[in-house]
């Protein structure tokens, strides 16, 4: 999740994205993502369970974020919302 293009970043695991995504959006998600007003979805993985998810998160989470934003831009340059076909 990202406020604007090259913003703030938030990074979490869900087993239901669409509900997550809204929860962020409608303020419910976390105290991070509405103190930053962070409700752009910018990028998503999917992974076959929960248990490689969460090691996913772990690493991303250690990553720099130059390393982040490129992950970004590689699969949206424009930084577009990608919940707006989820929900």
């Amino acid at each position: 999740m990202s406020n604007r293009p090259n913003g703030t970043l938030y990074i979490g695991v869900t087993t239901n994205l669409a509900n997550r995504v809204r929860a962020h959006q409608d303020g419910r998600g976390s105290s991070f993502t509405s103190r930053y007003k962070l409700y752009r979805l910018v990028y998503v993985e999917g992974h076959g369970d929960i248990l490689t998810a969460i090691q996913r998160e772990t690493s991303l989470k250690r990553w720099p974020r130059a390393w982040k934003v490129r992950l970004i831009v590689a699969g949206n340059p424009e930084w577009d919302d990608l919940s707006v076909g989820l929900l």
